[in-house]
């Protein structure tokens, strides 16, 4: 039985139970009307009597109707009070009738929607299917995209690598930060967390063909000749140079919106690879362990209430001077020639229309990241 049927039913029942309680009254209502007509005929043979005998009996007769009486004015009143409770429910059944009946509405329309967008799919497949030329074919893809909705949820990629022949870094530490103020930020849901730990060179492609991120987090050491420090299969240092990261970001940059560099000295990386993604962050000298923590939770803390890179940039300097530590200047932003910083958003609400403001052309929905210490 669904839903909706039960909620029915539970109406008729009430009002049966009305229906039952109304006519209980009206048999009272009836009782009550004999007596007072018995107590009216008592009255008048009273007045009319001179004999004390008879009178008496009149009275005490009188007397035991009213007893009747109070004792069936009682009663309906009872009858009323349930009466008008039972209306109370009925009521109350109603309004879940009507919602349920609006849910399934509802839920008929989302199947419809769904079957239109099916039936729209198939007929974009057949259209693609019989445009085999590949320019044209890759022209109505780039159209298809073009049009698409901007999605709802957005992965992180966290690429953490400790070598064992470096010093250490708490990247354990920055992990759980950054996931507390995720879960903490507004828009929580809209951003998927994924962390790759002890990250050899193989690793970085297997991981961004694997989860197509939208924001790519390097976290770790790296170097003042513009390396980042990977690991071998051993577990010791592999230095990684720019140039074959932004070569990487480069044939992999499709869905990349962001690249955060929490690693030491990664200012010419972050820079280089705006050239093939809309924004990066890297460091112009080496960072502590608590700056980078502090400055890559707040960041992406901001970043989860669906504000600008720009803004979530600014807050978390501003929080790195707030906690008194005096590296507010270390990272630095960039972004792609024709992008905005206050204007690109990297969470976007979930189905929050498109808007005016920080939405603008790069609205796409995108979720806050979670780095480790870099050094």
């Amino acid at each position: 039985m669904s839903l909706l049927e039960t909620y029915r039913r539970n109406v008729q029942r009430k009002r049966e139970d009305i229906a039952k309680l109304q006519k209980d009254k009206s048999s009272e209502q009836k009782k009550l009307a004999d007596i007072s007509k018995k107590i009216n005929s008592a009255s008048q043979a009273l007045s009319r009597s001179s004999s004390q005998a008879t009178i008496n009996s009149k009275i005490r007769e009188i007397e035991r109707h009213q007893r009747d009486a109070a004792n069936i004015e009682k009663k309906i009143a009872d009858f009323e009070v349930k009466i008008s409770n039972k209306y109370k429910d009925l009521g109350s059944e109603e309004k879940k009738v009507s919602r349920e009946e609006e849910n399934e509405l509802k839920k008929r329309q989302r199947e419809e929607e769904k079957q239109a967008r099916a039936h729209e799919k198939r007929m974009k497949d057949i259209s693609n299917t019989l445009h085999k030329h590949d320019k044209l074919h890759n022209e109505t893809q780039t159209t298809l995209k073009s049009l698409s909705q901007i999605p709802e949820k957005i992965r992180v990629l966290f690429l953490a690598a400790n070598p064992l022949d470096q010093k250490q870094l708490r990247l354990d530490e920055e992990a759980r930060a950054i996931s507390e103020m995720i879960r903490k930020a507004k828009h929580r849901d809209s951003i998927e967390f994924l962390s790759c730990w002890a990250v050899r060179p193989i690793d970085l492609l297997q991981s961004l063909n694997e989860y197509m991120p939208a924001v790519v987090h390097f976290s770790g050491h790296g170097s003042d000749q513009d390396e980042i420090v990977f690991q071998d299969s051993n577990g010791n240092t592999k230095l990684v140079s720019k140039e074959a990261i932004v070569q990487t970001m480069m044939a992999s940059s499709e869905g990349i919106r962001l690249v955060f560099f929490n690693t030491c000295y990664s200012y010419n990386q972050a820079k280089a690879v705006t050239e093939h993604v809309d924004a990066a962050i890297g460091m112009n000298t080496s960072i502590g362990d608590d700056a980078a923590r502090i400055f890559a939770s707040q960041f992406y803390s901001t970043l989860g209430f669906g504000h600008s890179v720009e803004k979530a940039f600014k807050q978390a300097k501003a929080l790195l001077m707030l906690e008194g530590i005096s590296e507010e200047n270390t990272p630095e932003l960039f972004v792609k020639d024709g992008i905005k910083a206050d204007t690109l958003i990297i969470v976007k609400p979930p189905f929050e229309d498109v808007a005016d403001g920080e939405n603008g052309q790069n609205e796409e929905a995108t979720e806050p990241a979670n780095q480790a210490d870099g050094n």
